[in-house]
């Protein structure tokens, strides 16, 4: 019982008493049926606005509609072979399985587990995961509708009218969808992106025959009852969430308010919804650029919500507080920072949940530089990247550059994220060692990265799935899959339900400096409280400049006596062979290496094998030498 008490008071002084008072409130609201009140089921068709009236609305998209684009598509055998698979009934699901979902798909079923939901039921009915159902953003990810734009830029590439085809299948998820029932209303943010889709989609084919004022009522029917929810939910995102969610729904706010004014609300909507996306970036996106859900893939989705922010503001003759634009322009030298210039790849860390929300070109899913470049460009900044996507178009940004700006070679430290890189020509080396005033996304501190010539040699294991078997999401999401050390079985921190962890790490101490010849970090965490008391787990690293060779130092004080201390590391199977790992102990007789074999999850809902080497003594100290061969 008074474990279960400390882990109570834990959760109280990690996330604060406002969220613990909220989830309370919440649930205590979904229990009594308060809360479903709220959100009403088949609501009578309103039209809130014709299609002539929302036609000769003088609010400017991206583009006024497909004959506005000024820009040739690109007619490429990926994007045409992932056109025929759509049409064919076939999905691309988190940018790497393919499913077969067939041509009339309900929108409810599972395709991993085969559940289908009950759309009868109230969406607060809807439980985000159990055994029977399996992952719900299996059912989610064609829902929000984000392969309309392999869809659309194929229409602009090839010359053929995909109009049918889009409105369709829009109009078949209304119909099978309906208003605040089943799996698809369970999340607001996949609401919200469904809206911005939508909308995309709407002035695209603004002139279409195919958009017909039957088909446009329905929509925009759908569209408010999704803003009406979005706006009655908020706060669950914005208080017991708080990340990209809470930016994507208010960004969805102000710009439903902005591009459907009709709306009863709209007023209020776009006038909150700038208010909090302004106040949820300024306290999400750190004063260096960093991001507080500590992923590299989250930080893209607010990228991309930072670019449709910003230009369709200013196209509309308005503009963000300035602290959105500084923020911009930090996240742009954060990720440009650790991107990997031969591929624009970046380490896999923190989750990964395969979101790409509004893909516009053919670059691989893990290519950051269309996005990182988009963003750059519409605040007049150029991010040293070849502009050959056809990001630019799409969002209409022909801003001439101001100034350019690229990572140089040596050091670079992000205190605020707690990340540590060292740029040189061959290698990139990055460092995790932070504290945590935000939930951490993974027990990975002082988790060791590595690249050589475009190549992750060590790698972080990425996510697979959010929900899957506990020791599966134990591993991925643990300290095991990073390249840092463990105590026996025990993570850094201990973990909870979801997404939740106990007792987080907390950085003591961190430095990154350069002298003639090498390179050295040093830092020190705080961590393993469930398994004693003041436990530091402390890691010297040095790199000899030019060379891919690196010394690691691992230090652990105050481990309770008899606890073996490991160190591991993860290499890609392919690479095993040049990766040369040789540890020693202050007795060299009482180290054990073991290798092994790993999982690593590059892209969501798949993983494959890693080579695994631990190294473990009963000792507090181990010593490490990495060196790769070309």
């Amino acid at each position: 019982m008074k474990f279960r008490l400390d882990r109570i008071i834990n959760l109280v002084q990690n996330m604060g008493l406002r969220y613990v008072g909220f989830r309370v409130q919440h649930e205590l609201l979904k229990k009594t049926g308060l809360l479903k009140r709220k959100f009403p089921t088949n609501p009578p068709l309103h039209y809130h606005i014709s299609l002539d009236q929302w036609r000769a609305q003088q609010t400017q998209f991206f583009f006024a509609d497909k004959t506005d684009l000024k820009f040739a598509g690109t007619k490429s055998e990926a994007l045409e072979t992932r056109y025929r698979e759509l049409k064919s009934g076939n999905l691309m699901l988190f940018n790497s399985l393919s499913v077969h979902l067939g041509v009339d798909y309900d929108w409810v079923t599972n395709p991993d587990s085969g559940h289908k939901y009950d759309i009868s039921k109230h969406w607060t009915e809807i439980a985000d995961y159990s055994k029977e159902a399996g992952d719900i953003k299996y059912v989610w990810e064609k829902s929000r509708f984000s392969y309309l734009y392999d869809v659309i830029r194929y229409d602009h590439a090839f010359g053929v009218d995909c109009a049918q085809l889009v409105f369709a299948d829009i109009v078949s998820w209304i119909k099978g969808n309906p208003i605040n029932c089943g799996p698809n209303y369970r999340c607001s943010q996949e609401m919200s992106l469904r809206v911005l889709n939508w909308t995309f989609a709407l002035h695209y084919y603004k002139k279409s025959d195919q958009l017909t004022a039957s088909v446009f009522a329905e929509i925009q029917h759908v569209i408010y009852w999704h803003l009406h929810h979005i706006y009655n939910n908020i706060d669950f995102s914005r208080i017991a969430v708080r990340n990209n969610h809470a930016i994507t729904e208010s960004l969805a706010l102000y710009l439903g308010g902005l591009f459907y004014s009709s709306f009863p609300d709209a007023g209020n909507w776009k006038i909150k919804g700038k208010k909090w996306f302004e106040e949820e970036i300024a306290y999400q996106v750190y004063e260096d650029g960093t991001f507080l859900q500590f992923s590299m893939n989250y930080h893209r989705v607010v990228v991309q919500l930072l670019t449709w922010g910003i230009v369709l503001s200013e196209k509309n003759g308005e503009r963000f507080a300035d602290v959105v634009y500084d923020r911009a322009m930090q996240s742009v030298k954060y990720l440009r920072t650790c991107m990997v210039d031969d591929n624009g790849w970046l380490p896999n860390y923190g989750a990964n949940d395969g979101a790409l929300f509004f893909r516009f070109s053919d670059a691989h899913y893990r290519d950051f530089r269309p996005q990182v470049q988009a963003l750059a460009r519409c605040i007049g900044m150029d991010a040293g990247l070849a502009n050959n996507h056809e990001d630019l178009g799409w969002y209409g940004i022909d801003k001439t550059p101001a100034n350019k700006w690229q990572p140089v070679a040596g050091i670079h430290q992000f205190e605020k994220g707690g990340y540590y890189i060292i740029r040189e020509q061959d290698t990139l080396t990055f460092i995790k060692c932070g504290g945590y005033n935000d939930r951490p996304s993974q027990a990975d501190n002082l988790h060791l990265d590595i690249w050589y010539k475009g190549q992750n040699v060590l790698t972080d294991a990425g996510s697979y799935k959010y929900n899957t078997d506990t020791d599966t999401i134990r591993y991925f999401s643990g300290t095991r899959s990073h390249n840092t050390v463990m105590l026996d079985d025990y993570d850094q921190m201990l973990k909870g339900g979801r997404f939740i962890w106990y007792y987080w790490t907390q950085r003591k101490n961190a430095n990154l400096s350069e002298s003639n010849g090498r390179y050295t970090f040093s830092g020190t965490i705080s961590g393993f409280a469930h398994a004693g008391k003041d436990i530091t787990h402390s890691r010297t690293l040095s790199k000899t400049k030019g060379e891919p060779h690196w010394e690691i130092q691992d230090v652990v004080v105050n481990k309770p006596a008899g606890m073996h201390m490991t160190q591991l590391w993860h290499v890609p199977a392919a690479m095993e062979r040049q990766v040369s790992i040789q540890a020693t102990s202050e007795n060299t007789d009482a180290i054990k290496a073991v290798s092994g074999i790993g999982k690593s999850s590059s892209l969501y809902g798949t993983y494959e094998p890693t080579a695994e080497s631990s190294f473990s003594t009963t000792g507090a100290t181990i010593n490490t030498v990495i060196t790769l061969q070309s």
